[in-house]
């Protein structure tokens, strides 16, 4: 308790301060040191009942078919949705979600896979004095050093070069990134530095040399976003929540307010997608979080509602991992048509992207021949004339749809801030729209906060600050050694394991194939190229994951 005193002390002398009084090592020390409390008292301050075993997929729909009535109804799977889930069942409040796909199979599987707070908005903050865009980024900054430590297994800190070509540049962008560690304070990952042109060639030798005057690294964070979406749904459903997939929403129950005698949302009329049937699932809040489709569900409460997102395209490509260094990422921070362009290790591969254009909503988005070959025209700006970026390269595409929050007449998607809203209708509906995948816990806190105000719930406060995620539990860099020794798996397959499932990677190993072979012992490949491999159908209801045929 000392100690805690201690640190909050030391809190209050502010980012740039304690950076000074202490140096780096400490400072990361120190955020280490505040996390552990965090997750300590988040454990400490819940008092829901955590299940060893998950109820299959069978049982959360016949709960959803027979609960009287939930508190909280969440209607969407994505991270937003999750965080909502999982925020209402650690404050003791019945809750269930529906998703009409697979948890994170729309836009928080399409990402840039970063965990940041923005650097082009901090820009813009600073550019424009906007007081708003400057707290968005700093609430995204803490939020991304809280999901690196409650989910360390699908998440980690990762380099990004900045590189200079003029030298007006250097102290213009420098100034910029040091800003942005200031920002970040005592939860920066790690301080920003400058690079000549030699040691940047070193690190990233496919740049580009002509003209090259050296580069800038700073950190943000990178994550498994998919993984990480599950891994909320599935710690939601551990305390309690009752979840679905392939269930979606047909329309919306409403009563009449005997007080009042105006309609109120107290429900959803859902369709298991899998097999057909119907039936109606009772709930004093529903909560939209549907992202792009936000406007869907909105007019399923009142045809006259005016829409509150505009929807815009995010493609990324997926190059050769040649392409890129195994451990740092790149910055084009302006484009020839002023977007930003990301230039990510992922997988053994590399992705770049992303694209920033006006677009229809769709469930499943195709990623235009114009926005694959803007992204190759960019790479090939910045790269080596050695480095021949062909479009037979492309290994595969994808476009995510970011469920903008704007005015309706606006047309420019570009300038729009990635903050998000709160609303709640006259008929009770409470809508979460736009925001960014790192901010999803405080939206998450936010969304509830009103939900209760508006319904009158009795709630707990918000618990998720510090609460560890599916898999993180004893987590360590080197559980995969343990695998290895223990299970015989190949060093490269236990490495996925353990960074894909964390502490659950043993379940997967017990259930692997043997091989037949002295060398792996088990671990059958699905594919040779990569560390995927075959496991048994039960897995299906042993470990579930929600998995559907």
């Amino acid at each position: 308790m000392a100690f805690r005193k201690a640190l909050k002390r030391t809190a209050v002398i502010g980012g740039g301060a304690v950076a000074t009084v202490f140096g780096l090592s400490q400072l990361i020390e120190y955020r280490k040191a505040q996390a552990r409390l965090d997750n300590v008292a988040a454990v400490a301050d819940l008092n829901v009942p955590y299940a060893e075993e998950f109820p299959s997929r069978q049982a959360q729909l016949t709960a959803l078919r027979t609960t009287e009535e939930f508190d909280v109804l969440v209607v969407g799977g994505g991270a937003t949705g999750a965080g909502c889930a999982l925020d209402a069942v650690t404050r003791n409040l019945k809750t269930a979600l529906v998703e009409r796909s697979d948890f994170s199979s729309g836009t928080s599987s399409r990402s840039t896979k970063l965990i940041h707070g923005g650097v082009r908005y901090l820009q813009k903050a600073i550019m424009q004095l906007d007081y708003e865009q400057y707290m968005m980024v700093k609430e995204a900054l803490h939020e991304r050093a809280n999901l690196l430590e409650i989910a360390p297994h699908l998440s980690a800190p990762l380099p990004i070069m900045l590189p200079i070509y003029k030298w007006w540049q250097l102290p213009y962008y420098w100034a910029g990134i040091k800003m942005y560690d200031l920002v970040a304070g005592i939860q920066c990952l790690k301080s920003s530095y400058i690079l000549s042109k030699t040691k940047a060639l070193e690190l990233f030798p496919m740049l580009k040399k002509d003209k090259l005057v050296g580069a800038i690294v700073y950190y943000d964070g990178r994550h498994n976003d998919a993984r990480m979406n599950l891994a909320i749904a599935l710690s939601a459903a551990r305390y309690g929540a009752i979840i679905a997939n392939y269930t979606e929403v047909v329309h919306l129950l409403k009563t009449k307010d005997p007080q009042t005698g105006k309609e109120k949302v107290c429900g959803a009329h859902c369709r298991d997608v899998i097999t057909g049937q119907e039936f109606d699932v009772k709930a004093k809040c529903v909560i939209n979080a549907t992202g792009p489709f936000t406007d869907s569900l909105r007019k399923m409460d009142n045809q006259q509602t005016q829409n509150i997102c505009q929807p815009s395209a995010g493609v990324h490509v997926v190059m050769p991992g040649y392409y890129s260094p195994d451990n740092m990422g790149l910055l084009d921070p302006a484009t020839s048509d002023g977007r930003v362009i990301f230039f990510l290790p992922w997988e053994k591969m590399t992705i770049a992207g992303t694209t920033d254009t006006p677009t229809n909503v769709t469930a499943h988005p195709i990623p235009g021949e114009d926005d694959i070959n803007f992204i190759l025209r960019e790479i090939r700006s910045y790269l080596s004339p050695d480095v021949e970026v062909r479009r037979g390269d492309v290994l595969a595409a994808w476009s995510g749809i970011r469920p903008l929050v704007t005015d309706p007449n606006s047309k420019d998607t570009q300038s729009i801030c990635r903050n998000h809203i709160v609303s709640t209708s006259d008929s009770g509906l409470v809508t979460i729209a736009g925001g960014k995948w790192t901010t999803y816990r405080s939206m998450a806190e936010e969304t509830l906060d009103a939900a209760i105000k508006a319904h009158n719930l009795s709630a707990s406060p918000c618990k998720t600050v510090g609460l560890l995620l599916e898999g993180a539990k004893g987590w360590t860099p080197t559980l995969y050694i343990r695998l290895v020794q223990d299970y015989g798996l190949e060093n490269e397959v236990a490495q996925h394991l353990a960074s894909t499932y964390g502490v659950k990677a043993f379940d997967v190993a017990k259930m692997a194939h043997v091989t037949g072979q002295r060398w792996p012992i088990v671990g059958k490949r699905l594919v040779s190229e990569f560390p995927y491999i075959e496991i048994p159908h039960p897995w299906a209801d042993e470990f579930w994951e929600m998995v559907v045929k």
